[in-house]
């Protein structure tokens, strides 16, 4: 756990002329599992798409085990790195089993096709998740827990080190919530998966993961163990709301309690 796997050296980035990003610094460990929470427009998913390779730094540089990010292909990045976007929908009538397979575009050699290899690791991913059964059904036609697994088996083709995930849980009820998060930290402890979630719920951030960084305005604020992050004064500065932290009533973990702003 103590080697890096995925790092950002003062990182900077801009929409135009409008700074989103400053000066960030973060390390992900191999085998970590990491929340990243901060408030709406902090700068979370620009960040997300600056470790993946989507954007580019405006300064600062990102390394992947060690090397620049810039120094490796798309291709090369895709086999290491796979992202976990907020949703995902096709103007095409794919089935699941085909948007799994898109997983191992980074494997498939040009104008060869998929190799009995792709076909073995999309089975094995499909398993993995509980997606199986859904092979033969058309992806837009699933409800959205369906689609949400169905995403992570096809990042999963991508046989990656690192697993970023952008609000997977975002469109989900309580129980997919909760079946999502299960899984994700079950690859973790037992694929050994590099993962970095982007989560807007702070209970479930605590519950569910062993390190949290907290943005904002563009700045990582805090980092570190959720008690140490999720902080009673630190939270109503940040998301502005009025908030009491306590102990979890089962796990060792804070419990945040909204409150109403008056009476």
């Amino acid at each position: 756990m103590d080697e890096i796997a995925l790092e950002a050296r003062g990182v900077g980035f801009s929409y135009y002329d409008e700074p989103v990003l400053h000066e960030i610094d973060l390390q992900l460990r191999r085998g970590e599992l990491v929340g990243l929470i901060g408030p709406n427009g902090s700068g979370k998913t620009t960040l997300l798409r600056v470790l993946s390779g989507l954007l580019r730094p405006r300064q600062g540089s990102v390394r992947l085990d060690g090397k620049e990010l810039t120094r490796f292909s798309r291709r090369q990045i895709a086999q290491h790195i796979a992202v976990v976007p907020q949703g995902l929908s096709t103007p095409f009538i794919f089935t699941a089993w085909e948007m799994v397979m898109l997983g191992r575009t980074p494997y498939v050699r040009p104008l060869v096709g998929a190799s009995s290899r792709d076909r073995e690791v999309a089975e094995e991913k499909m398993a993995l998740t509980g997606t199986a059964e859904l092979a033969s059904r058309p992806f837009n036609e699933l409800s959205g827990g369906e689609q949400q697994r169905v995403i992570v088996a096809m990042a999963l083709a991508q046989e990656p080190e690192i697993l970023l995930l952008d609000e997977p849980t975002v469109h989900l009820d309580i129980n997919h919530q909760v079946e999502l998060l299960e899984l994700i930290k079950s690859l973790n402890r037992e694929q050994g998966l590099t993962v970095l979630t982007i989560i807007h719920d702070l209970n479930l951030a605590a519950l569910y993961f062993d390190r949290l960084l907290l943005l904002n305005g563009g700045r990582i604020v805090a980092n570190g163990r959720p008690g140490e992050v999720l902080r009673e004064e630190r939270i109503r500065q940040v998301f502005q709301a009025n908030v009491q932290v306590q102990e979890h009533p089962t796990h060792p973990a804070p419990h945040i309690i909204l409150l109403p702003l008056r009476g």
